[in-house]
């Protein structure tokens, strides 16, 4: 006899999604399945990342600490990683459910260790990984495109737009010349949907979790996809107007290492109107997959979670990709959840969450018991909408650089004020009623001293408490004023 006393849980994770894609007055791209969700579930308006680096922020959900605890620091797959496999011993959500009886299985990006795949960890692993993160997995999306009569090796993008770098170049964003069926995004969720209807029929319940490459760049996107969304017709996001007054040296720098001080207003919306249009093609995979759900009738007694790793810049602050900025554009993230138990029918919850927040919250479903010494805490008294649940008054970030070197950040954002320590520049405070942009760093403003010295030593409190390795250098700087 099936157990349906615990629910099956539905993970999709995509890869750098801004949490204004999907935010009713953000980016205008028509993401109706994910809206779907939020109109039978309930939708986290103020989530965040605990740090913008795919590697880490993948960790973090995995075990629910932040990455000073779990040790991921940058990117696993790059030379310069600081640390490259997670520890055998550390606690993580696949194994204590698959230890509680969860059928466990995962398609697509990994990209949490160099050697250590999903199966260590609690998971099948049922492919759709990539060559440039994951290597050592066996994707199967070549055969995959072959059956289209796509031959992978011969694909080259139309009207590519390219970051310059003196005499080489990068690959932004183009039009994938392919069906929309052959892109990795479709295989994602045909793998999914496949492996829906082997677990359906199951007596445990089970584990699904996909992770969808995009909209990531190089933002390649088939047709009609492609040219969805007019460039002529975007509005100027107001980051736009940023111009580095005031601001770590490190932001106009990252231009020139990025390779985009030459992109014109022509060539960033294109950009942009590609990301939307990637976005828009992940929805409708989204959608193959929950309408599975539903033909299968699972649909009821499975958690639907939808969320991504961080955000990504797609021009705001006059940046591309992430690196070191803690702006909400690639800490904010989108978070929705549907299913039982929840108290949702289009819900928005307000309280401050993290991504890793999803570990405890999925234990709690399962009827687990959540591991000591975690940095995370479950969402369950947010989903029931309990009265008397217990909110943060802030979220905390954190960032330890990437290729272009380590660099030392630190974050506390509260509803209204956001402090950010940058060990080797200016610090950074934004009052975010007035400034949602966060345009006008008011560290030095003399109006704001108390907001400043007090959000410094809720900071400090913060390193302490969870054990950052660096509190000890900093605690006298942040207290200093």
């Amino acid at each position: 006899m099936a157990d349906t006393t615990r629910p099956n849980v539905l993970l999709v994770l995509t890869d750098q999604e801004r949490h204004d894609l999907v935010a009713p007055d953000g980016v205008p791209v028509e993401t109706e399945a994910i809206d779907g969700l939020a109109a039978d579930g309930v939708r986290f308006s103020h989530a965040f990342t605990p740090i913008s680096i795919c590697s880490s922020a993948r960790a973090s959900l995995l075990t629910g600490l932040y990455p000073h605890n779990h040790g991921i620091l940058n990117n696993v797959h790059e030379p310069d990683a600081v640390r490259t496999d997670l520890a055998e011993t550390t606690p993580t959500f696949g194994t204590a459910l698959r230890e509680a009886g969860y059928r466990n299985a995962y398609v697509g990006k990994w990209h949490v260790g160099r050697t250590e795949t999903p199966e260590d960890f609690g998971f099948d692993y049922v492919g759709g990984g990539d060559d440039h993160h994951d290597a050592h997995l066996e994707s199967g999306f070549e055969s995959y495109q072959r059956d289209y009569g796509v031959d992978p090796e011969a694909v080259e993008p139309r009207d590519p737009v390219y970051a310059t770098f003196g005499d080489s170049r990068d690959l932004l964003g183009g039009t994938l010349p392919i069906p929309a069926e052959a892109t990795r995004s479709a295989f994602n969720a045909e793998l999914t949907v496949r492996r829906l209807e082997q677990l359906a029929d199951g007596e445990d319940p089970f584990f699904h979790r996909v992770d969808f490459q995009g909209p990531h760049h190089p933002y390649l996107v088939p047709e009609p996809y492609a040219s969805m969304y007019d460039p002529a017709a975007l509005d100027p996001w107001p980051s736009d107007a940023e111009t580095f007054d005031g601001k770590p040296q490190v932001q106009a720098n990252y231009r020139g290492y990025r390779g985009v001080e030459e992109l014109d207003r022509e060539e960033w919306d294109r950009l942009r109107t590609l990301y939307m249009g990637f976005m828009h093609h992940i929805d409708d995979q989204i959608g193959r997959i929950l309408a599975k759900l539903d033909a299968l009738g699972i649909a009821e007694n499975t958690l639907v979670v939808h969320a991504s790793d961080h955000g990504d810049f797609t021009g705001g602050h006059r940046q591309w990709n992430k690196g070191p900025f803690m702006y909400d554009d690639t800490y904010r993230i989108p978070l929705v959840v549907r299913g039982p138990g929840v108290a949702g029918e289009g819900r928005v919850c307000d309280d401050p969450v993290s991504l890793m927040d999803l570990m405890p919250t999925f234990l709690e479903a399962a009827e687990e018991a959540v591991p000591e010494g975690l940095d995370a805490r479950s969402l369950w008294p947010a989903l029931r909408n309990d009265s008397d649940r217990e909110m943060r008054d802030a979220v905390f970030g954190e960032y330890h650089g990437d290729e272009m070197g380590l660099y030392s950040q630190r974050m506390v954002r509260t509803e209204r004020y956001k402090y950010v320590f940058n060990a080797p520049d200016i610090d950074e405070l934004y009052d975010l009623d007035a400034d949602p942009a966060e345009l006008q760093n008011l560290v030095d403003h003399p109006d704001y001293r108390d907001v400043r010295s007090r959000l410094r030593e809720q900071l400090a409190e913060w390193m302490q408490e969870t054990g950052d390795p660096i509190a000890q250098f900093t605690a006298r700087h942040l207290r200093g004023s």
